[in-house]
Protein backbone atom coordinates (compact mmCIF):
# COMPACT_ATOMS: atom_id res chain seq x y z
CA UNK A 1 0.00 0.00 0.00
CA UNK A 2 1.21 3.13 -0.97
CA UNK A 3 2.21 5.68 2.05
CA UNK A 4 0.50 9.10 2.36
CA UNK A 5 3.37 11.25 1.74
CA UNK A 6 3.46 9.11 -1.81
CA UNK A 7 -0.26 9.36 -2.60
CA UNK A 8 0.02 13.32 -1.93
CA UNK A 9 2.91 13.18 -4.76
CA UNK A 10 0.56 11.31 -6.91
CA UNK A 11 -2.26 13.89 -6.69
CA UNK A 12 -3.08 16.85 -9.10
CA UNK A 13 0.34 18.37 -10.40
CA UNK A 14 1.65 21.40 -7.72
CA UNK A 15 3.29 24.44 -8.23
CA UNK A 16 6.61 23.87 -9.73
CA UNK A 17 5.72 20.86 -11.19
CA UNK A 18 7.58 18.87 -13.84
CA UNK A 19 6.39 17.32 -17.08
CA UNK A 20 8.27 15.26 -19.18
CA UNK A 21 6.89 14.95 -22.80
CA UNK A 22 8.38 12.46 -24.99
CA UNK A 23 7.96 12.99 -28.65
CA UNK A 24 7.19 16.60 -30.27
CA UNK A 25 4.54 15.48 -33.05
CA UNK A 26 0.69 16.97 -32.73
CA UNK A 27 -0.06 14.48 -29.59
CA UNK A 28 3.11 15.67 -27.40
CA UNK A 29 2.85 19.26 -28.41
CA UNK A 30 -1.17 19.71 -27.59
CA UNK A 31 -0.34 17.54 -24.49
CA UNK A 32 1.89 20.92 -23.68
CA UNK A 33 0.29 23.32 -24.51
CA UNK A 34 -2.59 21.93 -22.37
CA UNK A 35 -0.40 22.40 -19.95
CA UNK A 36 0.68 25.37 -20.21
CA UNK A 37 -3.05 26.64 -20.64
CA UNK A 38 -4.45 25.16 -17.84
CA UNK A 39 -2.00 26.12 -15.49
CA UNK A 40 -2.10 29.25 -16.07
CA UNK A 41 -5.68 29.38 -15.62
CA UNK A 42 -5.57 27.66 -12.10
CA UNK A 43 -2.55 29.69 -11.43
CA UNK A 44 0.10 27.17 -11.39
CA UNK A 45 3.56 27.37 -12.30
CA UNK A 46 4.36 24.09 -14.35
CA UNK A 47 7.83 23.11 -15.84
CA UNK A 48 7.57 21.18 -19.19
CA UNK A 49 10.17 19.21 -21.26
CA UNK A 50 9.46 18.09 -24.94
CA UNK A 51 12.23 15.80 -26.01
CA UNK A 52 11.87 15.09 -29.90
CA UNK A 53 14.58 13.62 -31.54
CA UNK A 54 13.35 14.83 -34.95
CA UNK A 55 14.21 18.56 -36.97
CA UNK A 56 10.87 19.47 -38.11
CA UNK A 57 11.98 22.75 -39.82
CA UNK A 58 14.41 21.56 -42.27
CA UNK A 59 11.76 19.48 -43.49
CA UNK A 60 14.25 16.50 -44.32
CA UNK A 61 12.04 14.15 -42.11
CA UNK A 62 9.35 12.32 -44.19
CA UNK A 63 6.02 11.48 -42.02
CA UNK A 64 4.24 8.83 -43.96
CA UNK A 65 0.60 10.34 -42.50
CA UNK A 66 -1.23 11.31 -45.69
CA UNK A 67 -2.01 14.61 -44.14
CA UNK A 68 -5.22 15.19 -44.24
CA UNK A 69 -7.25 17.31 -41.34
CA UNK A 70 -10.83 17.17 -40.43
CA UNK A 71 -13.28 18.96 -38.67
CA UNK A 72 -12.84 19.56 -35.73
CA UNK A 73 -8.81 20.04 -35.66
CA UNK A 74 -9.09 23.65 -36.42
CA UNK A 75 -11.78 24.40 -33.25
CA UNK A 76 -9.60 22.05 -31.26
CA UNK A 77 -6.06 23.85 -31.84
CA UNK A 78 -7.80 27.38 -31.65
CA UNK A 79 -10.51 27.29 -28.61
CA UNK A 80 -8.46 24.22 -26.28
CA UNK A 81 -4.79 25.19 -27.17
CA UNK A 82 -4.92 29.09 -27.56
CA UNK A 83 -3.13 28.75 -31.25
CA UNK A 84 -4.31 29.89 -34.57
CA UNK A 85 -4.96 26.74 -36.76
CA UNK A 86 -2.06 27.18 -39.64
CA UNK A 87 -4.59 28.02 -42.46
CA UNK A 88 -1.70 28.86 -44.59
CA UNK A 89 0.11 25.32 -44.46
CA UNK A 90 -3.29 24.41 -46.56
CA UNK A 91 -2.33 22.87 -49.40
CA UNK A 92 -5.69 21.73 -50.93
CA UNK A 93 -9.17 21.94 -49.55
CA UNK A 94 -11.17 18.61 -49.78
CA UNK A 95 -14.32 18.96 -51.37
CA UNK A 96 -15.50 15.37 -50.63
CA UNK A 97 -14.54 11.60 -51.89
CA UNK A 98 -15.16 9.19 -54.78
CA UNK A 99 -15.33 5.50 -53.18
CA UNK A 100 -14.45 2.81 -55.70
CA UNK A 101 -15.25 -0.70 -54.55
CA UNK A 102 -15.96 -3.21 -57.02
CA UNK A 103 -16.97 -2.39 -60.44
CA UNK A 104 -18.83 1.02 -59.14
CA UNK A 105 -18.28 4.34 -57.83
CA UNK A 106 -19.91 7.18 -55.81
CA UNK A 107 -19.73 10.82 -55.49
CA UNK A 108 -19.67 11.62 -51.28
CA UNK A 109 -19.90 15.06 -51.55
CA UNK A 110 -19.27 16.57 -48.26
CA UNK A 111 -21.07 19.83 -47.53
CA UNK A 112 -19.57 20.33 -43.95
CA UNK A 113 -16.38 22.59 -42.94
CA UNK A 114 -13.93 20.83 -45.60
CA UNK A 115 -10.96 19.05 -44.71
CA UNK A 116 -7.43 20.46 -45.58
CA UNK A 117 -4.34 18.36 -46.65
CA UNK A 118 -1.22 19.60 -45.92
CA UNK A 119 2.50 18.22 -45.14
CA UNK A 120 2.77 16.94 -41.85
CA UNK A 121 6.39 17.91 -41.18
CA UNK A 122 4.96 21.54 -41.93
CA UNK A 123 2.26 21.20 -39.72
CA UNK A 124 4.63 19.64 -36.63
CA UNK A 125 7.09 22.43 -37.26
CA UNK A 126 4.58 24.73 -36.52
CA UNK A 127 3.12 23.32 -33.47
CA UNK A 128 6.29 22.96 -32.25
CA UNK A 129 7.47 26.63 -32.92
CA UNK A 130 4.38 27.57 -31.01
CA UNK A 131 5.24 25.95 -28.00
CA UNK A 132 8.76 27.69 -28.23
CA UNK A 133 7.32 30.88 -27.92
CA UNK A 134 5.47 30.09 -25.02
CA UNK A 135 8.97 29.53 -23.43
CA UNK A 136 8.39 25.39 -23.22
CA UNK A 137 11.56 23.92 -23.12
CA UNK A 138 12.36 21.53 -26.68
CA UNK A 139 15.36 19.55 -26.43
CA UNK A 140 16.52 17.83 -29.58
CA UNK A 141 17.54 14.31 -28.51
CA UNK A 142 16.56 10.92 -27.81
CA UNK A 143 15.73 8.95 -24.91
CA UNK A 144 17.55 5.91 -24.08
CA UNK A 145 16.47 5.06 -20.77
CA UNK A 146 13.97 5.88 -18.05
CA UNK A 147 13.33 5.13 -13.87
CA UNK A 148 11.02 5.38 -12.03
CA UNK A 149 10.87 6.69 -8.11
CA UNK A 150 8.66 7.18 -5.66
CA UNK A 151 8.82 10.87 -6.02
CA UNK A 152 10.12 11.55 -9.51
CA UNK A 153 10.97 10.22 -12.71
CA UNK A 154 13.98 10.02 -14.77
CA UNK A 155 14.39 10.25 -18.24
CA UNK A 156 18.17 9.37 -19.73
CA UNK A 157 18.71 11.00 -22.85
CA UNK A 158 21.71 10.74 -24.90
CA UNK A 159 22.65 14.75 -23.88
CA UNK A 160 21.40 14.63 -20.71
CA UNK A 161 19.20 13.02 -17.49
CA UNK A 162 15.45 15.13 -17.55
CA UNK A 163 14.09 14.88 -13.99
CA UNK A 164 10.49 15.18 -13.97
CA UNK A 165 7.11 14.17 -11.39
CA UNK A 166 5.28 12.72 -14.65
CA UNK A 167 6.19 11.45 -17.84
CA UNK A 168 3.68 11.74 -21.01
CA UNK A 169 4.32 9.54 -24.10
CA UNK A 170 3.91 11.05 -27.03
CA UNK A 171 6.19 8.94 -29.72
CA UNK A 172 3.81 7.44 -32.32
CA UNK A 173 4.75 4.20 -33.32
CA UNK A 174 8.62 4.66 -32.76
CA UNK A 175 9.83 1.01 -31.75
CA UNK A 176 12.79 2.05 -29.16
CA UNK A 177 10.20 4.22 -26.86
CA UNK A 178 7.63 1.25 -27.05
CA UNK A 179 10.79 -1.18 -26.32
CA UNK A 180 12.00 1.40 -22.90
CA UNK A 181 8.53 1.26 -22.03
CA UNK A 182 7.82 -2.23 -21.98
CA UNK A 183 10.99 -3.04 -20.28
CA UNK A 184 10.27 -0.39 -17.33
CA UNK A 185 6.31 -0.67 -17.07
CA UNK A 186 4.95 -3.58 -18.83
CA UNK A 187 3.33 -1.47 -21.89
CA UNK A 188 2.87 -3.39 -25.49
CA UNK A 189 2.28 -1.31 -28.35
CA UNK A 190 -0.84 -1.87 -29.81
CA UNK A 191 -1.79 -3.68 -32.85
CA UNK A 192 -1.10 -2.16 -36.06
CA UNK A 193 -1.89 -2.09 -39.81
CA UNK A 194 1.68 -1.27 -42.42
CA UNK A 195 1.19 1.58 -45.09
CA UNK A 196 3.04 2.30 -48.32
CA UNK A 197 3.26 6.09 -49.35
CA UNK A 198 4.51 7.80 -52.58
CA UNK A 199 4.05 10.91 -54.37
CA UNK A 200 3.10 11.62 -57.87
CA UNK A 201 3.76 14.31 -59.62
CA UNK A 202 1.10 15.10 -62.68
CA UNK A 203 1.65 18.66 -63.84
CA UNK A 204 -0.62 21.76 -63.70
CA UNK A 205 -2.82 20.74 -65.85
CA UNK A 206 -3.40 17.10 -64.44
CA UNK A 207 -3.85 18.58 -61.24
CA UNK A 208 -6.36 20.46 -62.29
CA UNK A 209 -8.12 17.79 -64.08
CA UNK A 210 -8.03 15.64 -61.12
CA UNK A 211 -9.73 18.04 -59.17
CA UNK A 212 -10.51 18.47 -54.86
CA UNK A 213 -11.55 14.78 -54.03
CA UNK A 214 -10.11 12.20 -52.46
CA UNK A 215 -10.54 8.84 -54.70
CA UNK A 216 -10.74 5.81 -51.49
CA UNK A 217 -10.26 2.32 -53.33
CA UNK A 218 -11.28 -0.92 -51.63
CA UNK A 219 -9.57 -3.42 -53.93
CA UNK A 220 -10.69 -6.95 -54.33
CA UNK A 221 -6.53 -7.70 -53.40
CA UNK A 222 -6.05 -10.25 -50.43
CA UNK A 223 -3.25 -8.32 -49.25
CA UNK A 224 -4.24 -4.42 -50.08
CA UNK A 225 -7.52 -3.47 -47.41
CA UNK A 226 -7.58 0.13 -48.79
CA UNK A 227 -6.04 2.63 -50.83
CA UNK A 228 -6.15 6.51 -52.00
CA UNK A 229 -5.27 9.02 -53.46
CA UNK A 230 -5.14 12.33 -52.14
CA UNK A 231 -4.86 16.25 -54.03
CA UNK A 232 -1.75 18.01 -52.12
CA UNK A 233 -1.24 21.10 -53.88
CA UNK A 234 1.04 20.86 -57.26
CA UNK A 235 1.21 16.59 -56.37
CA UNK A 236 -1.07 13.12 -55.69
CA UNK A 237 -0.27 11.53 -52.26
CA UNK A 238 -0.88 7.95 -53.05
CA UNK A 239 -1.24 5.11 -50.12
CA UNK A 240 -1.84 1.62 -49.52
CA UNK A 241 -2.90 0.11 -46.22
CA UNK A 242 -2.92 -3.64 -44.78
CA UNK A 243 -1.07 -5.90 -42.48
CA UNK A 244 1.91 -7.14 -44.65
CA UNK A 245 1.68 -4.19 -47.19
CA UNK A 246 4.88 -3.74 -49.07
CA UNK A 247 6.73 -2.02 -52.36
CA UNK A 248 5.73 -4.99 -54.64
CA UNK A 249 2.24 -4.99 -53.43
CA UNK A 250 2.24 -1.06 -54.07
CA UNK A 251 3.34 -1.59 -57.83
CA UNK A 252 0.28 -4.23 -58.13
CA UNK A 253 -1.95 -1.27 -56.94
CA UNK A 254 -0.85 1.24 -59.71
CA UNK A 255 -0.82 -1.00 -62.08
CA UNK A 256 -4.56 -2.05 -61.18
CA UNK A 257 -6.84 -0.46 -64.15
CA UNK A 258 -8.90 1.88 -62.12
CA UNK A 259 -6.29 3.61 -60.59
CA UNK A 260 -4.11 4.19 -63.93
CA UNK A 261 -7.28 5.82 -65.13
CA UNK A 262 -7.84 7.95 -61.97
CA UNK A 263 -3.90 9.26 -62.14
CA UNK A 264 -3.74 11.81 -64.44
CA UNK A 265 -0.69 11.80 -67.37
CA UNK A 266 -0.16 7.60 -65.57
CA UNK A 267 0.02 5.69 -68.81
CA UNK A 268 1.68 6.04 -72.10
CA UNK A 269 0.85 3.22 -74.00
CA UNK A 270 0.31 1.23 -71.37
CA UNK A 271 3.58 1.73 -69.46
CA UNK A 272 4.71 4.11 -67.12
CA UNK A 273 7.97 4.98 -65.86
CA UNK A 274 8.54 4.22 -62.49
CA UNK A 275 12.04 6.13 -61.46
CA UNK A 276 10.71 9.20 -59.93
CA UNK A 277 8.33 7.45 -57.56
CA UNK A 278 9.88 6.61 -54.29
CA UNK A 279 8.05 4.98 -51.69
CA UNK A 280 7.73 5.26 -47.93
CA UNK A 281 6.53 2.55 -45.39
CA UNK A 282 5.08 3.58 -42.10
CA UNK A 283 2.41 2.20 -39.65
CA UNK A 284 -0.56 2.92 -37.87
CA UNK A 285 -1.98 1.51 -34.67
CA UNK A 286 -5.43 -1.15 -35.18
CA UNK A 287 -6.11 -1.39 -31.27
CA UNK A 288 -5.46 0.08 -27.95
CA UNK A 289 -2.14 -0.66 -26.37
CA UNK A 290 -2.01 -2.49 -23.29
CA UNK A 291 -0.66 -0.76 -19.81
CA UNK A 292 -0.39 2.61 -21.38
CA UNK A 293 -0.58 4.35 -18.38
CA UNK A 294 0.47 4.04 -14.80
CA UNK A 295 2.05 5.76 -11.72
CA UNK A 296 3.24 8.64 -12.88
CA UNK A 297 3.24 7.93 -16.40
CA UNK A 298 0.27 8.04 -19.49
CA UNK A 299 0.97 7.27 -23.27
CA UNK A 300 -1.19 9.28 -25.65
CA UNK A 301 -2.61 9.26 -28.81
CA UNK A 302 -1.02 6.77 -31.65
CA UNK A 303 1.59 4.87 -28.92
CA UNK A 304 -0.98 4.20 -26.68
CA UNK A 305 -3.97 3.19 -29.70
CA UNK A 306 -5.95 5.75 -28.62
CA UNK A 307 -7.25 6.45 -32.85
CA UNK A 308 -10.42 5.92 -34.73
CA UNK A 309 -10.95 2.40 -35.17
CA UNK A 310 -9.69 1.30 -38.54
CA UNK A 311 -8.64 4.63 -40.06
CA UNK A 312 -9.05 8.31 -40.05
CA UNK A 313 -8.41 11.15 -37.35
CA UNK A 314 -5.26 10.18 -36.28
CA UNK A 315 -4.16 13.97 -35.76
CA UNK A 316 -6.98 15.17 -34.29
CA UNK A 317 -6.80 11.94 -31.61
CA UNK A 318 -3.75 13.03 -30.69
CA UNK A 319 -4.84 16.51 -29.79
CA UNK A 320 -7.92 15.09 -28.17
CA UNK A 321 -5.89 12.62 -25.81
CA UNK A 322 -3.35 15.05 -25.40
CA UNK A 323 -5.48 17.60 -23.88
CA UNK A 324 -7.06 14.86 -21.94
CA UNK A 325 -3.84 13.74 -20.42
CA UNK A 326 -3.02 17.42 -18.92
CA UNK A 327 -6.49 17.55 -17.74
CA UNK A 328 -6.45 14.45 -15.80
CA UNK A 329 -2.88 15.18 -14.56
CA UNK A 330 -3.58 19.33 -13.36
CA UNK A 331 -6.94 18.18 -11.79
CA UNK A 332 -7.11 15.08 -10.53
CA UNK A 333 -3.68 13.16 -10.64
CA UNK A 334 -0.65 11.83 -11.60
CA UNK A 335 -0.86 7.92 -10.32
CA UNK A 336 -2.12 4.96 -12.16
CA UNK A 337 -5.75 5.37 -10.07
CA UNK A 338 -6.28 8.87 -11.67
CA UNK A 339 -5.36 7.65 -15.11
CA UNK A 340 -7.56 4.77 -15.07
CA UNK A 341 -10.73 6.73 -13.85
CA UNK A 342 -10.13 9.81 -15.58
CA UNK A 343 -8.19 9.57 -18.77
CA UNK A 344 -10.04 5.82 -19.75
CA UNK A 345 -13.66 7.91 -18.90
CA UNK A 346 -12.32 10.59 -21.30
CA UNK A 347 -11.38 8.79 -23.55
CA UNK A 348 -14.67 6.36 -24.43
CA UNK A 349 -15.78 8.16 -27.44
CA UNK A 350 -12.80 6.40 -28.48
CA UNK A 351 -12.62 3.16 -26.74
CA UNK A 352 -16.10 2.27 -27.12
CA UNK A 353 -16.04 2.75 -30.90
CA UNK A 354 -12.96 0.20 -31.17
CA UNK A 355 -15.25 -2.94 -31.41
CA UNK A 356 -17.90 -1.39 -34.58
CA UNK A 357 -14.47 -0.41 -35.87
CA UNK A 358 -12.87 -4.16 -36.28
CA UNK A 359 -16.61 -5.20 -37.46
CA UNK A 360 -16.40 -2.67 -40.08
CA UNK A 361 -13.16 -3.78 -40.77
CA UNK A 362 -14.27 -7.51 -41.20
CA UNK A 363 -17.01 -6.72 -43.38
CA UNK A 364 -15.21 -4.48 -45.68
CA UNK A 365 -12.42 -6.80 -46.00
CA UNK A 366 -15.17 -9.41 -46.67
CA UNK A 367 -17.53 -7.76 -49.30
CA UNK A 368 -14.15 -6.43 -50.73
CA UNK A 369 -13.02 -9.74 -51.52
CA UNK A 370 -16.51 -11.26 -52.90
CA UNK A 371 -17.39 -7.84 -55.01
CA UNK A 372 -20.24 -7.14 -52.96
CA UNK A 373 -19.71 -3.25 -52.77
CA UNK A 374 -21.70 -3.05 -55.96
CA UNK A 375 -25.14 -3.16 -54.91
CA UNK A 376 -24.49 -1.00 -51.63
CA UNK A 377 -22.75 1.74 -53.74
CA UNK A 378 -25.55 1.83 -56.20
CA UNK A 379 -28.40 1.68 -53.61
CA UNK A 380 -26.19 4.51 -51.96
CA UNK A 381 -27.23 6.58 -54.78
CA UNK A 382 -30.70 6.93 -53.80
CA UNK A 383 -30.46 6.05 -50.15
CA UNK A 384 -29.83 9.10 -47.98
CA UNK A 385 -28.75 6.83 -45.18
CA UNK A 386 -26.63 4.22 -46.94
CA UNK A 387 -25.07 7.53 -48.46
CA UNK A 388 -24.35 9.24 -45.35
CA UNK A 389 -22.83 5.83 -43.53
CA UNK A 390 -19.99 5.80 -46.84
CA UNK A 391 -19.46 9.66 -46.02
CA UNK A 392 -18.82 9.05 -42.61
CA UNK A 393 -16.85 5.73 -42.80
CA UNK A 394 -14.18 7.18 -45.59
CA UNK A 395 -14.37 10.88 -43.99
CA UNK A 396 -14.07 10.18 -40.28
CA UNK A 397 -17.01 11.88 -39.31
CA UNK A 398 -18.63 9.77 -37.16
CA UNK A 399 -18.49 6.73 -35.34
CA UNK A 400 -18.24 3.21 -36.66
CA UNK A 401 -21.10 2.17 -34.39
CA UNK A 402 -23.13 5.21 -35.79
CA UNK A 403 -21.93 4.15 -39.50
CA UNK A 404 -23.00 0.20 -39.19
CA UNK A 405 -26.91 1.68 -37.68
CA UNK A 406 -27.38 3.30 -40.91
CA UNK A 407 -26.09 0.50 -42.52
CA UNK A 408 -28.48 -2.04 -40.77
CA UNK A 409 -31.72 0.29 -41.41
CA UNK A 410 -34.74 -1.62 -43.26
CA UNK A 411 -34.75 0.31 -45.72
CA UNK A 412 -31.18 0.40 -46.19
CA UNK A 413 -30.98 -3.54 -46.27
CA UNK A 414 -34.04 -3.43 -48.52
CA UNK A 415 -32.46 -1.20 -50.77
CA UNK A 416 -29.21 -3.38 -51.17
CA UNK A 417 -31.11 -6.52 -51.53
CA UNK A 418 -33.17 -5.03 -54.71
CA UNK A 419 -29.95 -4.04 -56.21
CA UNK A 420 -28.28 -7.51 -55.65
CA UNK A 421 -31.35 -8.65 -57.39
CA UNK A 422 -31.56 -6.24 -60.24
CA UNK A 423 -27.77 -7.05 -61.08
CA UNK A 424 -28.39 -10.58 -60.51
CA UNK A 425 -31.71 -10.88 -62.87
CA UNK A 426 -29.66 -8.81 -65.95
CA UNK A 427 -26.67 -11.61 -66.13
CA UNK A 428 -26.98 -14.20 -68.52
CA UNK A 429 -28.23 -17.59 -67.52
CA UNK A 430 -25.11 -19.44 -67.62
CA UNK A 431 -23.20 -16.46 -65.73
CA UNK A 432 -24.57 -16.02 -62.33
CA UNK A 433 -21.71 -14.42 -60.91
CA UNK A 434 -20.19 -11.06 -60.44
CA UNK A 435 -17.04 -10.99 -62.66
CA UNK A 436 -13.76 -11.32 -61.38
CA UNK A 437 -11.69 -8.98 -63.37
CA UNK A 438 -13.79 -6.62 -65.66
CA UNK A 439 -12.99 -2.83 -64.72
CA UNK A 440 -16.53 -0.92 -65.51
CA UNK A 441 -16.65 3.06 -66.22
CA UNK A 442 -19.38 4.47 -64.01
CA UNK A 443 -20.76 8.06 -64.46
CA UNK A 444 -20.73 9.43 -61.07
CA UNK A 445 -24.10 10.53 -59.79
Amino acid sequence: MKGSSELASLGPLRNGGRVIIIGGGPGGVSCALALHRISGQLNRKVNITILENKEFATERQYNQCVGVLSPPIATLIEEQLGIPFPYHLARQYIQGYILHAGNEQILLEDTGQPSIALRRVQFDSYMLEAVKKLGIRVIQTRVVDLEFFQDRVVAYTESLPIKGDVVVGAWGMDDGSAMIFNRVAGYQHPDSLSSIVTKYHPGEEGMARFGSYIHAFLPRHPRIEFGGITPKGNHLTINIAGKTVDSQLMNEFLDMPNIRRVLPNFSVAGKRDRGDLQFFKGRFPCSLAKRYYGDRYVIIGDAAGLVRAFKGKGVTSAVRTGIRAAEVILNHGISETSFSYYYDKANQDIIRDFPYGRMMRFLTIFMSRLRLFDPVLRAARSNSDLHNALLDAVSAHDTYRNVLLNVMKPHSISAVLSETAKSYLALPFKSKHFPDDVYLDKTLK
